[in-house]
């Protein structure tokens, strides 16, 4: 099964991983110099819950947004 939400959908995204180096022109130093571009992964934060789905216990992959959205959602009514 994928990194997904099943709720809202929310996956795996990509992006770079930048190295830096040197100290800020700010700081006294030099400049900072960027190093190459690698490519990473922002996985996506599920976890692993039983959520009432038409009155049946149904074991679901939700992402902490949607589980908070929910919680304040629960708390308000």
């Amino acid at each position: 099964m994928s990194r997904k939400c099943e709720i809202c959908g929310r996956g795996s995204t990509t992006g770079h991983n930048v190295p830096r180096k040197g100290l800020p022109k700010k700081k006294g130093g030099a400049g900072v110099h960027i190093g190459v571009k690698t490519k990473r992964t922002f996985k996506v934060n599920l976890h692993t819950k039983y959520l009432l789905q038409d009155g049946v216990k149904k074991k679901v992959k939700i992402c902490t947004r949607c589980l908070r959205t929910r919680t304040k959602n629960l708390a308000k009514s």
